[in-house]
């Protein structure tokens, strides 16, 4: 390990200095600083701006716990955003130390991987966390670039759906859920009166809107960067289904015009209120804020759409990609001398008790596959984010991705002044893919070439 990130360090040392400085300036959150205490673990995993509250009580009764059984400290550190993540990988990288643990997305994880800074799980590491055999096969599908090489220690799984306000649904005469992309655009102009809106949409969200790109790409064919590592966004899927998720705000008027600067939450607060009919790209995580709502047993879930837009039926080379691979997984730090307690902190977060615990708070999908089989049991409604699981197709492994994953944020981020006047030009549009194609292929050169 130790050869392979040194030889990370060499292609990234020239942006060391701006690294470290943008994570000072992101304000990533360090909560009782411990330095290199060797009794205090350091933790670092999303902050959570939709339970706030629970989450600060959950790391408390977390960490308590941890101390019981080992003597030791948790120390938490939190990211808000994909840049910040990316910030985080990277300074720790560069500079040989940081958290001990990180809790990352899982489309984050190649390139976690591709800095050679995280313990590649073999026997012995397995075992120290539990055993592999614990963990539903299903969510190792992005841990690593092979069943031998894999860092990704499953937290949990987050497939995308749609929540349906039924209610709206049976007031417009609508009794099927659309398959296709242009189905719901057209039942999201059935739903569309006064201020109730068809489609509950985050376009400033920093997560949000390339997971749309990305779902209609694929349906189409196009995986955004092909097995041979070359970039595709470009193509005409990527720019079919930019369109479609431009149009819907300022041609079809099936979004709200005040979308153009929320972010996630405040998409799933109209949609708790009872003011749109499809809220998207949502996850188990949103059960708990429909409860006492006024969607409270007026709502169901339903798969994304599987078909491109301007298709009545997938093309033959189509991916039936209902939903990203999607979730948390945990990571533990090669370069510090904590890897013993690290195990013991992600054991004690694997088993199923504590996986329905944190599925009770936070409604992510247990990892776990006995919690997982529980859950299923007793939980019908989850039957459709259960098969999007099953359907849901891993992003790109390649150190490369999160860039790419922003380049397509920002396609958005970009567009969002003509968003507000109403409308993003084809020539506009296709400027953006280039410059984001560029960016794209640059990056998967560096990683090819050993850069991170």
């Amino acid at each position: 390990m130790r050869t392979r990130r040194l030889k990370t360090r060499s292609v990234v040392g020239a942006v060391a200095v701006v690294a470290l400085a943008a994570l000072s300036l992101q304000g990533c959150a360090i909560v009782n600083g411990s330095g290199d205490d060797p009794n205090t673990l350091r933790v670092m995993m999303g902050a959570d701006t939709t339970y706030p509250k629970e989450r600060k009580q959950w790391q408390q009764e977390v960490a308590a716990e941890f101390q019981r059984a080992t003597g030791a400290k948790v120390q938490w550190e939190t990211y808000s955003s994909a840049q910040e993540e990316l910030t985080a990988i990277q300074t720790s990288v560069i500079s040989g130390q940081g958290p001990d643990v990180y809790a990352i997305g899982t489309t984050f994880t190649p390139t976690a991987y591709a800095t050679g800074a995280f313990v590649e799980m073999g026997p012995k590491e397995w075992d120290a966390v539990g055993g592999k055999d614990q963990f539903d096969p299903a969510s190792f599908g992005i841990s690593g670039p092979s069943a031998s090489k894999q860092i990704g220690i499953p937290l949990a799984s987050r497939p995308f759906v749609m929540a349906v306000n039924t209610e709206l649904l049976a007031k417009a005469g609508i009794t099927e859920m659309p398959t296709t992309w242009d189905q719901l655009t057209e039942d999201a102009k059935k739903t569309t009166e006064g201020d109730v809106h068809g489609l509950a949409i985050a376009y400033a969200d920093g997560f949000d809107p390339w997971k749309f790109i990305w779902g209609m790409a694929q349906n189409a064919g196009n995986t955004i960067v092909s097995k041979d590592g070359k970039a595709e966004i470009d193509g005409k899927a990527v720019e079919d289904a930019y369109r479609t998720y431009f149009d819907w705000i300022t041609k079809d008027g099936v979004v709200d015009k005040a979308a153009i600067g929320w972010n996630n939450a405040q998409a799933l607060a109209q949609f708790t209120e009872g003011k749109a009919a499809f809220f998207p790209m949502t996850t188990t995580t949103a059960i708990n804020s429909f409860t006492d709502t006024k969607v409270d047993g007026k709502y169901e879930f339903a798969l994304l759409p599987t078909v491109p837009p301007g298709a009545t039926s997938r093309p033959s080379d189509g991916i039936e990609a209902a939903s990203i691979l999607s979730g948390d997984n945990w990571v533990v730090a090669d370069y510090g001398t904590k890897q013993d307690l690290s195990f013991d902190f992600i054991k004690q977060l694997s088993t199923p008790q504590a996986q329905l615990e944190y599925y009770r708070l936070f409604g992510n999908l247990p990892t776990n596959a006995d919690a997982a089989a529980q859950l299923a049991a007793d939980n019908p409604q989850l039957a459709p984010i259960i098969q999007a699981g099953k359907l849901s197709k891993p992003t790109a492994f390649t150190g490369a991705w999160s860039d790419i994953q922003l380049a397509l944020v920002d396609v958005v981020v970009q567009s969002i002044p003509q968003l507000k006047s109403g409308g993003v030009s084809d020539d506009q549009l296709r400027q953006r893919l280039q410059a984001a194609q560029r960016d794209a292929q640059a990056t998967l050169n560096r990683q090819k070439n050993g850069g991170l």
